[in-house]
């Protein structure tokens, strides 16, 4: 059992991804018999995320490569995906730069577990995308980062 209260689950769920609508499905399938259990239901609800959605979850990530300003939940994840390496980090700034002049977007990567050579290619590759397939690529990168959170923030429950 997820042992936590309703504003808790909240804030956590909002914390791993801040879409309102998500962030209310998920939490109204609660109580949670286990980590598991929460995700399938955060999996299957951002499945997939609107246009709006995803703009309003990309309000609360930073770039990749640049530190998360503020303190909280949210930043201190990004701190710690991103990582502290510099490596490539004046090409990941000339990327970001062509992708946001390209798509109008902040590029968004699960960056846990990835090199920044790996994020440096994944970002290449993905300037050469249509819009459309692009935009469900963001939205799959918002999932697989939203899961990977709740795992850090529930794993132990």
């Amino acid at each position: 059992m997820i042992d936590v209260t309703d504003t808790e689950l909240r804030e956590g769920l909002f914390a791993s991804l801040a879409v309102r609508r998500w962030v209310e499905d998920v939490a109204s399938r609660g109580p949670f018999a286990s980590l598991d259990n929460l995700l399938a239901v955060a999996s299957a609800e951002a499945s997939p995320l609107s246009p709006d959605e995803i703009d309003e979850a990309i309000a609360h990530h930073p770039r990749i490569g640049e530190k998360p300003v503020g303190q909280g939940t949210s930043q201190e994840m990004s701190r710690s995906e991103q990582g502290a390496s510099t490596e490539f980090a004046d090409e990941i700034a000339a990327g970001n730069l062509a992708y946001e002049k390209r798509f109008g977007r902040v590029f968004i990567i699960r960056a846990a577990g990835r090199s920044r050579r790996e994020i440096l290619d994944e970002l290449t590759r993905r300037l050469d995308l249509d819009d459309a397939i692009e935009l469900q690529v963001v939205g799959e990168q918002l999932r697989d980062i939203a899961l990977l959170r709740l795992e850090k923030l529930y794993g132990d429950s």
